[in-house]
């Protein structure tokens, strides 16, 4: 379902962020655990499944993701894996949000307007208000953005708040912010629809015993590694959520959340595999959701260290992999092929660049002029996500066929995303909905808080920055090209293919939006659900 009811942009729209010419989604990560199961209730038959039928209120809605084990927490500015934004998107807002088009929607923000030389935006708020009852105000704003930047921590949205001046910057009323920037930047509206970007409460520090936020539901219990549950916020500035509770439960395992789904134990199980959605699509039992061509499959190049410091070592594994064998076995064909480069389908995805397929004899050719005819690697993998073993076998055996001994090693569930973000020098990876920019500026400059590829470039910097202080479309997509032809011929991204994102719910679900791309406006949007 989507939000309908967000206040309209301003009518300058020229500066509301990317808009996607096709369809993609997901990044996420997984780990060991639990599950806790509650019951469930609800009322009527809610109509014929596929229409929908009526919204309904009440019951609980128990939904199983992977998770991050024990180390967990509810900070919203230290989500990371898909299980921490689903909870985070439940307790906390953002100002804007982006939409299954990655463009920047309003959330919390009414309105935004730039000057005219794109350095100052003045953002209004709406009027909303904190689970607490404390209504949200511009210093609850500035609090938050300037919690995200402080340099002694890491928090994902770091690099994406960067262009804000936030010393500079000022409350300019209770419901009233002026952003100055350090440059003129023309799609600021993305800067506040950044992944990890909620506004918290001014002095907030308890997240994780009681935690208060601004979202469609407010906090019950919490067991990291386990299980949290949330209640429905009756005040919130949306409207109140359908259901009555939602319960988050950990299951690591892909077979334990199909269990649990079939059994009855759980309403909406997160991330299928293809095998799985093929077995049980159309038998009536559960309803599978497929948001197509979504997730983002690479195997990531650390560009600091041996071999891969070579760029001719990372040529020669651009030209050993044979995409569309990785598709078919790893993803069971559940997806497309991809081209090296992060967005496709989405605004400024440099499709011109020639699609890249496999060549044995000139990766050999690449690993004899680098002196590694006889190189020996090892690949990080993790049964984490889907088809990330499958992937790593198919490109151990592509490999040998180029002289490349590759040792596939297997990571914890628990620590596989932490592990492989700075140790190591290949892993398997996956990316998710994001615009272009806004991916360079969290995984690709040199200071990007997840830059799993260490690519640090000063020149590249600043093409990001010239791109983004362009105020004519057509001459910053230019630019962005130059970029993304940089790290076609030279980056640490190996992007092999794009997955279908899988969704299993019960068939007593509703409202769960198809066109949603994962860490956007919709996905996991369990305010707007309900049970039949």
């Amino acid at each position: 379902m989507h939000d309908d009811s967000v206040s309209p942009l301003p009518s300058d729209t020229r500066f509301t962020g990317l808009r996607r010419r096709g369809f993609l989604a997901a990044t996420g990560a997984a780990s060991l655990g639990a599950l806790s199961l509650a019951g469930c209730g609800g009322s009527g038959d809610g109509g014929d499944p596929e229409a929908g039928g009526t919204p309904q209120r009440g019951g609980r809605l128990r939904a199983a993701f992977a998770g991050g084990g024990a180390g967990e927490t509810l900070d919203p500015h230290r989500a990371n894996l898909f299980a921490d934004a689903a909870r985070a998107k439940a307790l906390f807002d953002k100002l804007a949000d982006h939409g299954p088009d990655l463009a920047a929607r309003p959330r919390l923000a009414e309105r935004w307007e730039p000057n005219r030389t794109l350095d100052r935006w003045q953002v209004t708020l709406r009027e909303a208000a904190f689970h607490d009852g404390r209504p949200v105000t511009a210093e609850d704003v500035l609090h938050s953005y300037r919690r995200i930047a402080d340099p002694r921590e890491a928090f994902r949205a770091k690099a994406s708040l960067e262009p804000i001046d936030l010393e500079a910057s000022r409350a300019t009323g209770r419901r009233s912010v002026e952003f100055v920037l350090k440059r003129p930047t023309a799609e600021f509206p993305n800067v506040l629809a950044s992944f990890g970007a909620y506004i918290v409460p001014a002095h907030a520090d308890d997240f994780d015993r009681d935690p208060v936020g601004s979202g469609p539901f407010r906090f019950v219990s919490f067991t990291p590694g386990r299980s949290a549950v949330f209640r429905r916020y009756d005040d919130h500035w949306d409207g109140a959520p359908y259901l009555d509770e939602i319960e988050f439960v950990v299951a690591n395992e892909e077979s334990a959340r199909v269990n649990a789904l079939l059994g009855g134990q759980v309403e909406y199980a997160h991330e299928l595999n293809p095998t799985t959605a093929r077995a049980h699509e159309g038998r009536g039992q559960i309803d599978i959701v497929r948001l197509r061509n979504s997730a983002m499959q690479a195997f990531c190049m650390k560009t600091d260290r041996p071999p891969f410091d070579d760029v001719r070592v990372r040529r020669a594994f651009f030209l050993i992999a044979d995409r569309k064998e990785l598709v078919d076995a790893a993803l069971a064909g559940a997806g497309e092929t991809g081209n090296d480069l992060f967005g496709k389908g989405y605004e400024y995805y440099a499709d011109g660049l020639p699609q890249r397929e496999q060549d044995l004899e000139q990766a050999r050719f690449l690993l004899r002029q680098a002196g590694a005819e006889d190189l020996r690697v090892t690949l990080d993998t993790s049964a984490v996500a889907a088809g990330f073993t499958e992937a790593a076998s198919v490109f151990r055996d592509q490999a040998k066929r180029a002289g490349v001994t590759v040792d596939v090693r297997m990571g914890s569930k628990d620590s596989y995303w932490s592990d492989i973000l700075d140790g190591g020098t290949l892993c398997c990876y996956r990316s998710g909905a994001m615009p272009i920019e806004a991916h360079i500026s969290q995984r690709l400059l040199t200071d990007s808080t997840t830059n799993a590829t260490h690519w640090r470039h000063r020149d590249f910097d600043a093409l990001y920055r010239q791109a983004q202080s362009t105020r004519e479309t057509k001459e910053r997509a230019a630019v962005y090209e130059r970029m993304q032809r940089r790290l076609y011929a030279e980056g640490g991204f190996l992007v092999w293919g794009f997955a279908d994102w899988i969704i299993g719910t019960a068939r007593t679900v509703r409202g769960v939006e198809a066109n949603a791309p994962a860490n956007t406006l919709d996905w996991a949007r369990f305010d707007k659900v309900w049970l039949a």
